[in-house]
């Protein structure tokens, strides 16, 4: 055993009564009281006390009493030198009644010394205190040898037994601790991911309404100080209107996603595309997704075709979605061309396709977005999450 291990306390769980059942704390209280009244009986009936025998026994009684109840408080704030001056005083104790003639009480108080001093100290100490007790008790026992030296080997042995009981009670308290210590984070981390993502929907959403209906809006008061057509201004006021129904739209379709109250995304894909005349195409076997991973499916189906209204209007759509095994593909493709595509990832203001590839990551998902490929016309948009 290491050196350290011998001077080292048993944990403040192992020396408190936290979760010791009710049974075992009154089987405790019944042995004790059992063991007080055994000594008692032995003591009045060797009639061994006159007078202030007695006086002596009750005060003695007391001592030891008290001095058993600071012992367990000194032991449990792990004070070295003041349980140790308990266990010595109970020693001492101990020395009178054997002094006096009174054998029973000195055996128990040793025997005693040495099965708390094994439970509760240090095992340096613990076993120091251990030989001086059982030591003292088997010079002066009148018992046959053999049963003299199982007991001062046995009550040792019997405290070290406690001891570890009440250590594996204590690592099981401290196990239980740090397990809802865990819990806690865990609960506090899935907090602070859904505020992200409320905050991402909020950004996502507004943002891009927002500032359509900002340009727009703008430009209507331009329009108005330089003294524009009516009708070119009504254009702009009506533009700016629907770019406000739509992100009304949008929210209410956000706010639905994070309650769960999502309609399924073949629907939603259905619409969109019919709404953009794309066609549209679901294989696989259809099944239900989460709320995350049905949010992202169509956020980058709404930014796919908005890219394709902004970039290249009145090309033909093509729109898959497709089931596969342990995640969801969307593919977009449009057959017209297409301005550079960095504009793409930055359009709309955040709420573009640079945006959509960290949604698909934070999800363990990939997006890729590009031209059709060599000899080919259009833009290509290839959406998996898991799923």
């Amino acid at each position: 055993m290491p050196m350290e291990k011998w001077t080292e306390w048993p944990a403040r769980e192992a020396l408190s009564r936290m979760g010791v059942p009710l049974r075992r704390q009154v089987m405790s209280w019944v042995v004790r009281l059992s063991l007080l009244g055994l000594v008692l009986w032995g003591v009045l009936s060797d009639h061994l006390l006159h007078g202030w025998g007695f006086v002596a026994l009750t005060v003695g009684l007391i001592i030891c009493v008290a001095g058993i109840r600071v012992y367990y408080g000194t032991t449990l704030a792990q004070r070295l030198w003041p349980s140790l001056g308990v266990l010595a005083v109970l020693y001492a104790v101990g020395v009178g009644s054997q002094a006096a003639g009174v054998h029973t009480p000195a055996a128990v108080l040793w025997c005693l010394c040495a099965l708390v001093a094994m439970e509760r100290l240090p095992m340096l100490y613990g076993v120091a205190v251990s030989v001086v007790a059982m030591g003292s008790y088997g010079l002066a026992s009148t018992d046959r040898p053999t049963v003299a030296a199982l007991t001062a080997l046995g009550l040792p042995v019997l405290g070290y037994a406690l001891r570890l009981d009440e250590e594996a009670r204590g690592a099981g308290f401290r196990l239980l601790a740090q397990e809802k210590a865990a819990r806690r984070a865990e609960a506090e981390s899935a907090a602070l991911a859904e505020r992200a993502r409320i905050a991402r929907e909020i950004h996502d959403v507004l943002a891009h309404s927002l500032s359509a209906q900002m340009v727009h809006l703008e430009a209507a008061r331009l329009l108005i100080e330089r003294g524009e057509d009516r009708q070119r201004i009504l254009e702009r006021v009506v533009a700016a209107r629907g770019m406000a129904r739509e992100g009304l739209a949008e929210t209410r379709q956000a706010l639905s996603a994070l309650r769960g109250e999502m309609s399924r995304v073949e629907d939603f894909l259905s619409d969109a595309s019919a709404s953009e005349g794309a066609r549209f195409e679901v294989t696989g076997e259809p099944r239900g997704l989460s709320a995350e991973a049905g949010l992202t499916v169509r956020r980058v189906a709404q930014e796919a075709l908005t890219n394709v209204r902004k970039h290249a209007p009145g090309a033909d759509v093509e729109m898959r979605f497709t089931y596969l095994e342990g995640e969801v593909e969307l593919w977009v493709r449009d057959r017209g061309g297409h301005v550079d595509s960095g504009d793409l990832a930055v359009s709309g203001a955040g709420y573009g396709l640079l945006g959509m590839r960290e949604r698909a990551e934070l999800l363990g998902g990939t997006l890729e977005a590009g031209p059709a490929g060599p000899g080919q016309e259009g833009f290509v948009v290839r959406l998996r999450v898991p799923a």
